[in-house]
């Protein structure tokens, strides 16, 4: 059955994603929405369009378990937002080359999980965090963007909107219930 119901507005798209969040907040103590808010607007000017923009602020929503797989498929989204973010939740257990190469597969996800992890290694937010959790983290996002082809802060893959960028995260390393390992 087809789902004749307009998609979610952008507006509506960000006030699920902050209502699927509220009270969550990131490793150094920022409302969670605030990472939410950046990824979405690093997917803008990476050029993304309106799906990569919602699967953007809705890229953790599942993996942290503030919406669950079922109810993504259930909302008014396009099935490439869905596909997206979909493609860019960790699942427990899985390995960074498994992760990559089924946002590599995904068009469009590689710019957003791009974004995702611009902010998530961002120097102003890791200096708030220990040396150790600062040094691990800023590896683990160097090696997914090795594995996406992402080569500098500055590289944007020459992909346009059928990139495909993602997430890197390891459950239950946030601040988030169920949580991915962004800062």
């Amino acid at each position: 059955m087809t789902d004749t119901r307009p998609p979610l507005t952008p507006a509506e798209v960000e006030a699920v994603a902050r209502a699927a969040h509220e009270g969550q907040v990131d490793k150094a103590g920022r409302p969670y929405a605030e990472h939410l808010r950046a990824v979405a607007e690093g997917v803008r000017a990476r050029g993304g369009d309106p799906d990569q923009v919602a699967a953007a602020w809705l890229h953790d929503s599942v993996e942290d378990g503030a919406l669950s797989a079922r109810g993504l498929q259930e909302a008014a989204l396009s099935r490439r937002t869905k596909d997206i973010v979909l493609a860019v939740t960790k699942r427990a257990g899985e390995e960074p080359e498994a992760y990559a190469r089924r946002i590599l597969a995904t068009p469009g996800a590689r710019l957003v999980k791009e974004a995702d992890l611009a902010h998530n290694a961002d120097p102003r937010r890791l200096a708030v965090l220990d040396d150790s959790t600062r040094k691990r983290l800023t590896e683990k996002y160097a090696r997914m963007r090795a594995l996406l082809g992402l080569t500098d802060e500055g590289d944007e893959g020459g992909e346009g909107d059928e990139a495909g960028r993602g997430r890197p995260g390891e459950p239950g390393e946030s601040g988030n219930p169920g949580g991915g390992d962004g800062v």
